[in-house]
C-alpha cells in the first residue's frame, strides 16, 4: 500500500461520520471537489475503493471501514504525540476526551471552566450518556477519562474516589406523602416512581435500594432525561429518585422536597477512572489530578442549596 496523508485520513473519518461528502467538505472548510480528490488519493494508495454511493448519500465499503478504523487510531496519536512534545515544554494542551453519567453534567462544568481558563490550550470533548453508554466509550478508547459512580466490574479501570453523590426521593409539596410524619420505602413504592431508564445510575442505585430491603422495583413511570422526571414530580404526578444535582435548583425554589423517610437521601460516591491496560495522555492525567483535589469543593458549593433544605437533616443510607 503506498503512503497516504493525514489530510486524506481525516477526509475518510468525516465522510464515514456525516455519510456525505459535501458535509465533510464543511466540517473541513474546503470544497467538495478537494474531498473527493482526497478520497481518490486515499483510495489509489489503498489499492481498493474504500466508499460507495447509496442513494444520495455515502457508505464506507468493508475496506473503508477497516481503513477508518486504522485512521482515527493514527490521527488521535499524531495528536497525542504533539500533545506530549507540549508537555515536555511546559504546556498542558490537547484535548481532553472525557465522558459522564447524565448526572455528572451538573457537576463538571464548573471544574471545566476552571481547569480550561488556568490552561487555554486545552480543548475538551465531552460526551455524556448513560452508565452502559460511558462504559462502551471506555471499551472502544472513545474517551480518555469517565466519571460515574462503582467503577465497571467488567472493565479494569483505575479509579479514584473525588466527591459525593446525594440521590433522594423528592415529591412536590403538595403531593400526599409529603404531609406524612415518615414514609416507607413501600409507600414509595405505590406512589407512581419516576426512574431514569435501566443502565443509568440513579436507576442502579434505586435497584440496589430495593434488592437490600427484600421488596421488588415497582416502576410507576420510566423517563429517559432528569429534566423529565422532574416536571413530572413538580407537577405532583408522582414521587421521584433523583440525584441532589439533578434536583437542587427545585427543592432551593420549593418546587419538590424530601420525603420524610428513614435513609433519604441515599449517599454514594463520585468516582473518575481510566483503563489501566492504556496510557492517559497528559491533558488527562492533568485533569484528573485537578479532579481529586478540587472535586469535594466544587460539589459541596453546587449542593448546598440542597443539604440546607434538608439533605442532612435525617440520617443518610451510604449505598456502594
Amino acid at each position: 500500500m503506498h503512503p497516504a496523508s493525514f489530510r486524506q485520513l481525516e477526509a475518510l473519518l468525516l465522510v464515514a461520520r456525516h455519510e456525505s461528502v459535501s458535509r465533510a467538505a464543511e466540517a473541513m472548510h474546503v470544497t467538495q471537489p478537494a474531498v473527493s480528490l482526497q478520497l481518490k488519493m486515499l483510495e489509489e494508495a489503498a489499492g481498493t475503493p474504500l466508499t460507495r454511493k447509496v442513494g444520495r448519500g455515502v457508505q464506507l465499503t468493508a475496506a473503508g471501514e477497516v481503513m477508518a478504523e486504522f485512521a482515527e487510531r493514527i490521527l488521535r496519536l499524531w495528536d497525542e504525540a504533539n500533545d506530549e512534545l507540549a508537555a515536555l515544554k511546559g504546556v498542558i494542551s490537547g484535548t481532553l476526551r472525557i465522558g459522564a453519567i447524565t448526572t455528572a453534567e451538573y457537576l463538571l462544568p464548573p471544574m471545566l471552566v476552571r481547569f480550561t481558563s488556568e490552561r487555554p490550550d486545552v480543548r475538551i470533548k465531552l460526551q455524556v450518556g448513560n452508565r452502559n453508554d460511558i462504559i462502551n466509550m471506555l471499551t472502544k478508547h472513545e474517551i480518555d477519562l469517565a466519571i460515574m459512580g462503582t467503577p465497571p466490574r467488567e472493565l479494569r479501570t483505575n479509579a479514584a474516589v473525588f466527591a459525593r453523590h446525594p440521590m433522594a426521593f423528592v415529591a412536590s409539596p403538595g403531593h400526599p406523602l409529603m404531609a406524612r410524619r415518615q414514609v416507607t420505602l413501600d409507600d414509595v413504592l405505590d406512589a407512581n416512581l419516576l426512574v431514569r431508564e435501566r443502565g443509568s445510575g440513579t436507576r442502579t442505585a434505586v435497584e440496589k435500594i430495593c434488592k437490600e430491603a427484600g421488596k421488588s422495583l415497582r416502576i410507576g413511570s420510566e423517563l429517559s432525561s432528569n429534566e423529565a422526571i422532574k416536571r413530572m414530580a413538580v407537577a405532583g404526578l408522582g414521587v421521584a429518585f433523583l440525584s441532589g444535582y439533578a434536583c437542587t435548583l427545585e427543592i432551593e425554589a420549593g418546587l419538590v422536597g424530601l420525603l420524610p423517610m428513614p435513609g433519604n437521601p441515599v449517599e454514594a460516591d463520585w468516582y473518575v477512572m481510566h483503563l489501566t491496560d492504556k496510557p492517559i495522555p497528559t491533558v488527562a492525567a492533568a485533569f484528573q489530578d485537578f479532579v481529586i483535589e478540587n472535586g469535594q469543593e466544587a460539589a459541596l458549593q453546587l449542593l448546598e442549596p440542597f443539604y440546607r433544605s434538608g439533605g442532612r437533616s435525617r440520617r443518610t443510607r451510604k449505598t456502594g
